[in-house]
Parts: C-alpha cells; sequence; structure tokens
C-alpha cells in the first residue's frame, strides 16, 4: 500500500491579511516557520521515504523543516504550484470583491472557471494531480509527503479520488501545515485516509489562496 501525505505550508503573512497570494512567492512568517518545526516529528515519526515540495518558498521551506528531522532530500516540482489566481494576485479579498463583484461571486459560488485569469479548478486538478501521482510513484508501497498549498492539495487530491467539485466543495480547507493522507492499493485504488491533521499553536486567519 501506499501512502501519499499532502502537508500544506505554513502561515505567511498575506495568510494573516487575506490577501490573494495564488503563484506569488510569500515567505513564511515567524507562525509559519514554527508551525513547520512543530509539525516535522509528527510527519517524520510516519517514516517518510521521499519528500517532494511546490518550488514556491513558502511550501519548500515548509518541507525543508521536515527535511532537517528526516535527512531526506526536497525534490521541487513546479506543478505542485498554488492555483493561479490571475488578476487578483496580491489583492486582499476585499479589494477582490470591490473590483471584480462579478468574477468573486462566482468564484464564491463555487464556479470552476470564475474569470479574470484564474486557472480553471478542472486545469488546477489535473496539473497537481498528475504531480501526486508522480511523487507516489516514486516509493511504490512507500511513504511520501508533498509540501504544497491549500487549493492545490484540494483539487489534487479530487483529481486522484475521481471527486467531482461539487463533492470537493463539502471538504473543509487544509489548515495552515496541516494534512491530507491518502493511499493506494491495487484493490481500492486511490481512497481517503484522513483529512486535516496536525496540530494547532495559535490560532491563524486565512484560507487556501
Amino acid at each position: 500500500m501506499t501512502r501519499l501525505i499532502v502537508w500544506r505550508h505554513g502561515n505567511t503573512d498575506w495568510n494573516a491579511a487575506s490577501r490573494v497570494q495564488g503563484q506569488t512567492d510569500v515567505a513564511l512568517n515567524d507562525l509559519g516557520r514554527e508551525q513547520a518545526r512543530t509539525a516535522a516529528p509528527l510527519l517524520a515519526a510516519l517514516r517518510p521515504d521521499a519528500i517532494i515540495a511546490s518550488d514556491l518558498s513558502r511550501a519548500a521551506d515548509t518541507a525543508a523543516a521536515l527535511a532537517a528531522v528526516t535527512g531526506l532530500p526536497v525534490r521541487t516540482d513546479v506543478r505542485l504550484r498554488e492555483r493561479y489566481f490571475g488578476r487578483w494576485q496580491g489583492l486582499a479579498l476585499t479589494e477582490v470583491a470591490e473590483r471584480f463583484p462579478d468574477e468573486y461571486a462566482r468564484w464564491r459560488a463555487g464556479d470552476p472557471d470564475p474569470g479574470a485569469e484564474i486557472e480553471t479548478l478542472d486545469d488546477l486538478g489535473k496539473r497537481v494531480g498528475a504531480a501526486f501521482q508522480e511523487a507516489a510513484d516514486l516509493v511504490p508501497g512507500g511513504t511520501v509527503v508533498v509540501a504544497t498549498h491549500g487549493g492545490g492539495a484540494r483539487q489534487g487530491c479530487g483529481y486522484l479520488l475521481g471527486w467531482d467539485h461539487a463533492v470537493l466543495r463539502t471538504v473543509g480547507s487544509l489548515a495552515n501545515c496541516h494534512w491530507t493522507e491518502l493511499r493506494h492499493d491495487d484493490v481500492r485504488g486511490w481512497h481517503l485516509r484522513a483529512h486535516n491533521v496536525g496540530l494547532i499553536t495559535r490560532p491563524a486567519p486565512g484560507e487556501a489562496l
């Protein structure tokens, strides 16, 4: 049985300010680094065989905390980047709602293609899901930890599980530095084992943007 641990990066100042990150390279803040250090021993106890990360620093630096505990190298994959949020990147959500009211309403309603040059959910799921599958294929029967982003994690997992958008909308967002566990076997294929696992160090606002 192959185990895939999909780990969201630690907190950033843009998470805390509800500012749209997308594929902007925003660094971890002090809380995010603390979260990564706290989570790393828990994930190390799962005895991972490989660590893969998005090349954006908030995910790569989160993965580095686990690498420091396990001694494993971190491989990066650009396909693990967060959803591209087009013209919204760098804006606070309040600014998005004011400048792009129609697109914002469609996004809030779960439209997979809301406009404003935002990557579609189908494209996001295929991109991240393919990276997840290739990461799992590196260690058949083993455990791989993938450090990525909240929106990408949801859609990538949905791609592997075969869940449509309506189902995925009922699944809560990953908190910073929490993870989802998927397992694969020859009989059941991919299945969900656990979701939003991790420790809460102190309250941190911010959704998967």
